[in-house]
């Protein structure tokens, strides 16, 4: 009898750890696809309605895993934020050299992914508005990633890699703009468009231009 119930809580477990992957892998494929509705539409003019079917599922089946496209639209955009933080910045970095480094591997990953680059760049314009929902999530992030970058060439002049008189907020902003700036041309011209490239060589005119000669680190 003991091992009869063991073995129906086994079961019970197995179909309830079994319910949740399918549950898990649905919500993955919802944001996937709403990730392809907002790179092509914008968030305004995407509708649940769409993403569901794309999904094989109804609008009901969406929204009981998400509560709005609102709430859809900022799932999508922190679990790329997540993803970004775990592969490219879950280390402190040694050296400017170092986050340099890590940045053109951002960008590469991102040329590998035409939507979610497409999807950035629509969203980020649409933002401008303070009405729309995701405003709060732009000016949150642009104000964390000058923050991080701006961090890390503070430590680098203050380990003498850069120049005393470097304006770290200044370059980190510029950063930001750049990288952005670059993902639109690629966007438009993906193939004959060589972004990781361009933005390779605009840090290593930056390394240059307020590194410290033969210091290490850059």
């Amino acid at each position: 009898m003991v091992a009869g119930m063991v073995q129906n809580r086994r079961s019970e477990g197995s179909g309830a750890r079994g319910s949740y992957a399918v549950g898990d892998e649905r919500r993955l494929r919802i944001l996937d696809a709403a990730v392809e509705h907002f790179a092509q539409r914008g968030f305004h003019a995407s509708s649940l309605a769409r993403i569901a079917k794309d999904v094989g599922i109804t609008q009901g089946g969406l929204l009981h895993h998400f509560r709005s496209k609102e709430d859809l639209l900022v799932q999508v955009l922190e679990r790329i934020d997540e993803t970004d933080r775990d592969r490219f910045f879950s280390q402190e970095f040694a050296s400017t050299a170092q986050m340099f480094a890590a940045l053109v591997r951002l960008a590469e990953y991102n040329g590998a992914r035409l939507g979610r680059t497409r999807m950035f760049n629509v969203l980020a314009a649409e933002a401008g508005d303070p009405g729309h929902p995701a405003h709060a999530y732009f000016v949150r992030r642009y104000a964390e990633v000058v923050d991080t970058v701006a961090g890390v060439l503070r430590h680098g002049v203050d380990a003498g890699e850069l120049r005393a008189d470097t304006d770290v907020v200044a370059v980190a902003q510029e950063l930001a703009a750049v990288m952005d700036g670059l993902q639109i041309q690629w966007v438009l011209d993906p193939k004959g468009f060589d972004m990781t490239g361009r933005f390779r060589a605009y840090l290593e005119r930056v390394a240059r231009g307020i590194g410290v000669e033969g210091a290490q680190g850059m």
